[in-house]
């Protein structure tokens, strides 16, 4: 099938890399000439594993291409796909700017012929009638350029566009994102219209049914899909994020009673995960969520309650328990070393979470914003930023380009980000180009408590 993915982020890139792989034709636009001619030279912009090496691969056979007309991208596709940001204002409501300058911009250029447009970026629910006027306007816009234009058809030539919208929300893990294209859990798929959901299935048919190129396994069940309409659509993705939120919330708040009590949350959640109502994953405990979705969804699920005269209570505390577990390191070094003020502050990990080199809503940067105003110096060290340059825009932490540099003269450490090379640093090395002090914060409970002890650590956890 004939695709267009309009923005090249985390899901609009990795979205259209997957969809080529699979056999489609892919044009993804993008508005950023610079980072067009990136990726036309074989790059992405974004670290994700697997995805340079898919993407090199499908733009090789012709299957993936860039641009950053989106009158091009338009023509040539049957499906078309919104994939832009949707940042949070700081009312906590999501701003849709971007989404409503794509829609109307799709409705400038459509023309003859019927097209599938779909959300794919996170969108307040009632997004979809939203998109579907703004791209009606953006056709009347047309028709009436034409006609200004005059000629003996002008007046007719833009009432054949036929279109319809779909919300097709994703679920995908930064650090994973292209494994979840490929195994997803579930395929949602909202629309009024049978038509468009029709296409739609044809569209994931080799996802769903696990056949296609080297990933064939026709041994795993059907991927499921969940044709609902459109507003259950987008409560969808954002039900479910709030949900993996607060249970990562609840799992800090248990931790936090274990510390005071003397139990080990990491057992704890090991006893409850274990049930199969309750389920092993985000249930660990740490520093609390932070990214691109978490932060963003529950924040404008809460504003959508708000506006429509409900107060959710659960989900603002969990908001609320997630703020304040950032403190907790803090915490913890202010107990281990009393006065941090002249104290030498390393931390291991800058980015949210392993594998990405995304840093927004990081919890590292509220750690280094008050490690800088009680007067501690701050170093870091993480295996992508540390090697991308993306440290330039850090303000109040000096980088490291390895561990051990990021240890000498350190008075504790503290692990923010579990990247999988952390486990297996020499950690009785790092100790020794330590101050006397030699503390080590695990802000993941990730390290091996043992070993760290046996390396000439003071360890702390959380809860554990």
């Amino acid at each position: 099938m004939r695709v267009c993915v309009i923005g090249t982020g985390y899901v609009g890139l990795v979205t259209g890399v997957c969809l080529s792989h699979i056999g489609h034709h892919v044009i993804c636009i993008d508005n950023n000439e610079e980072k067009v001619k990136l990726m036309k030279s074989g790059q992405s912009p974004i670290y994700e594993p697997g995805l340079s090496e898919l993407m090199q691969s499908s733009m090789k056979s012709g299957n993936l291409e860039f641009s950053s007309d989106l009158e091009r991208g338009v023509d040539n596709s049957d499906i078309l796909f919104i994939a832009v940001g949707t940042p949070a204002l700081p009312t906590g409501e999501s701003d849709t700017r971007y989404v409503e300058a794509v829609a109307r911009g799709i409705g400038e250029h459509l023309k003859d012929g019927y097209k599938v447009i779909v959300n794919k970026s996170t969108v307040p629910i009632g997004s979809g009638d939203w998109v579907r006027m703004i791209v009606l306007d953006g056709v009347g816009e047309r028709q009436k350029t034409l006609v200004a234009a005059g000629g003996p058809d002008a007046s007719t030539q833009a009432i054949g566009a036929e279109f319809d919208v779909v919300s097709n929300p994703e679920f995908l893990r930064e650090g994973s994102a292209v494994y979840d294209t490929f195994n997803p859990d579930r395929i949602v798929l909202g629309s009024n219209s049978q038509k468009a959901l029709d296409m739609m299935q044809e569209l994931y048919a080799p996802l769903v049914t696990r056949t296609f190129g080297e990933e064939e396994n026709k041994n795993l069940p059907p991927v499921p899909i969940v044709t609902t309409d459109l507003n259950s659509a987008e409560m969808i993705k954002y039900a479910a994020n709030s949900f993996l939120a607060t249970k990562i919330s609840f799992i800090n708040e248990v931790a936090n009673i274990c510390d005071r009590v003397g139990a080990d949350v990491v057992q704890v959640a090991k006893g409850i995960g274990l049930d199969s109502r309750i389920g092993t994953k985000f249930l660990q405990a740490g520093l609390g969520w932070g990214g691109s979705c978490f932060p963003k969804d529950v924040s404008a699920l809460i504003h959508t309650a708000d506006d429509y005269g409900y107060n959710s209570e659960l989900l603002k505390s969990a908001v609320e328990v997630n703020k304040r577990q950032r403190a907790i390191l803090l915490e913890k070094l202010q107990k281990e070393l009393k006065i941090l003020k002249g104290k030498v502050i390393g931390l291991l990990g800058l980015t949210f979470k392993p594998d990405t080199d995304d840093m927004r809503d990081a919890p590292s940067l509220d750690l280094i914003e008050q490690l800088n105003r009680l007067g501690a110096k701050v170093k870091a060290y993480d295996p992508i930023v540390s090697q991308t340059g993306i440290s330039h825009g850090l303000s109040g932490v000096i980088i490291e380009t390895d561990a051990e540099r990021l240890a000498d003269g350190c008075d504790a450490l503290v692990l923010v980000t579990d990247w999988q090379q952390f486990a297996n640093i020499d950690y009785e090395k790092l100790a020794k180009q330590m101050h006397s002090s030699r503390v080590i914060v695990d802000g993941r409970n990730f390290l091996d408590r043992k070993a760290a002890e046996k390396a000439g650590f003071r360890y702390v956890g959380i809860g554990h």
